[in-house]
């Protein structure tokens, strides 16, 4: 995925150059550009070229999503906006003599500044205020039956798959669940090869369903069988491109850094399945929720994908220069599912139900009607990385450690484990309020 760097001021390319420099892997060209107020720096793939403009407002798009859009303000200098879900990631803070910068991970921006603060998604920034220009919210429901709202998602889902498509070779990171299999499905009959690719431990159910599921569209199919060696060999990459210590996430992403190694050696870009079960109530605790309030807890994990899912997502594919389609939380697919009733999501006991209706008789069996397991569950990793942690750390480490400098509380000693690489690998951190944490954390 594509990234950017700037400073409110300029003549400064060679402090840009340096700040690109730290995200380079995002992808393989690079491009400073200077306007009325900043020096700003791009790194793209260089068949997203088309999307670089040279007049102003200059704007990257990544998959029809704005990314990032830089807007001179006669009044203010300079505006910077983060697309409305957080797809892609953006921080700001301030230069020793006040200038406002920026970057699309923190690592770069650490080139400039220790003032680290992360844009919302939604927002635009001009210096001075945080502006919200989009907010996730109820919408007045679909009152039609349920096979009429089963073939438009299905219809929108299909359009967000071809909008997203592009040209040339393409494929899926392929869990053999619901949700990464509806994408393949949709986008198969868009390429003439469509890769496909899958990771686990021996013996796992996404091994056993990804091939089951290439099979069913007749992909090019690629695995990698992983032992618990093989996930603390990368888990200090995973963590430096994450920039996260949280155990959920980092847990979740070593997984999905090792099948987006894989597939980046076949494909410039995949289709992932993220955003279903957030939108479509995919959890296993929902089905514990009082109904009146699955609608607002919808609408709550959804705003909180940018500092989980989706950050797993744009770090992997990012740390070996490839960019994920997320066709799910396409604007308009989004903004029909937020017209959904739940009771056509959660139906029955069955989570997911309106999106298994319609893609009723375009999965296998096996695929339409798999449960939800958390991925690294699905992949085979289960306890394997707690229990490791376990044994490296005593109880007298724990709890000498757990409480960090800026007052968060470690929750586990699998997280301390992960907070030791994390400042073996980005350094110290007096302030983390820029570093999001899965909900049911201490710090939320």
């Amino acid at each position: 995925m594509s990234g950017i760097v700037g400073i409110a001021k300029l003549h400064n390319q060679s402090v840009v150059e340096s700040m690109l420099t730290k995200i380079s892997y995002r992808g393989n060209s690079t491009k400073i550009i200077e306007t009325g107020s900043a020096t700003l720096g791009i790194v793209y793939l260089n068949d997203k070229s088309k999307h670089l403009k040279q007049n102003y407002p200059l704007m990257i798009n990544d998959d029809d999503v704005i990314v990032d859009c830089f807007v001179p303000d006669r009044r203010n200098g300079l505006v910077i906006k983060r697309d409305p879900l957080g797809v892609a990631p953006l921080y700001y803070g301030y230069t020793s003599d006040g200038s406002l910068c920026f970057a699309s991970e923190v690592k770069g921006l650490r080139e400039v500044t220790e003032d680290i603060n992360e844009l919302p998604p939604g927002n635009t920034f001009d210096g001075q205020r945080l502006k919200a220009y989009y907010q996730l919210g109820k919408l007045p429901e679909d009152n039609h039956p349920p096979k009429r709202i089963a073939k438009k998602l299905h219809a929108v889902l299909t359009t967000a798959v071809e909008k997203h498509a592009g040209m040339g070779s393409s494929g899926a990171w392929l869990s053999g669940g619901l949700d990464s299999s509806v994408m393949a499905t949709l986008a198969r009959p868009l390429f003439k090869t469509f890769h496909t690719f899958s990771v686990g431990m021996p013996g796992s159910p996404d091994i056993r369903y990804a091939r089951i599921m290439s099979n069913f569209i007749q992909s090019e199919h690629h695995e990698i069988v992983v032992k618990l060696d093989d996930l603390l060999s990368v888990l200090p990459e995973v963590i430096y491109h994450l920039e996260s210590f949280d155990a959920w996430l980092v847990r979740s992403s070593i997984m999905n850094y090792l099948v987006a190694r894989l597939a980046s050696q076949y494909v410039p870009s995949v289709f992932s399945g993220e955003g279903g079960d957030e939108l479509f109530a995919g959890y296993e605790y929902l089905k514990s929720l009082n109904p009146a309030g699955l609608a607002d807890e919808l609408i709550d994990i959804t705003s909180r994908l940018h500092n989980t899912a989706l950050q797993r997502v744009d770090r992997c594919a990012a740390a070996h220069g490839t960019e994920a389609h997320v066709g799910f939380l396409d604007p308009e697919v989004v903004d029909f599912a937020l017209r959904i009733p739940t009771r056509y999501k959660l139906h029955n006991g069955v989570e997911k139900w309106i999106l298994r209706l319609a893609m009723s008789g375009e999965l296998p069996d096996e695929i339409l009607g798999r449960t939800k397991s958390k991925f690294w569950q699905g992949a085979g990793v289960q306890d394997l990385l707690s229990q490791y942690a376990e044994q490296k750390i005593t109880d007298a480490d724990f709890s000498r450690e757990r409480r960090l400098p800026n007052g968060w509380l470690l929750h586990s000693k699998e997280e301390l484990y992960y907070y030791r690489i994390f400042s073996e690998q980005l350094g110290q951190f007096t302030d983390l309020s820029w570093m999001g944490r899965t909900k049911g954390t201490p710090a939320n």
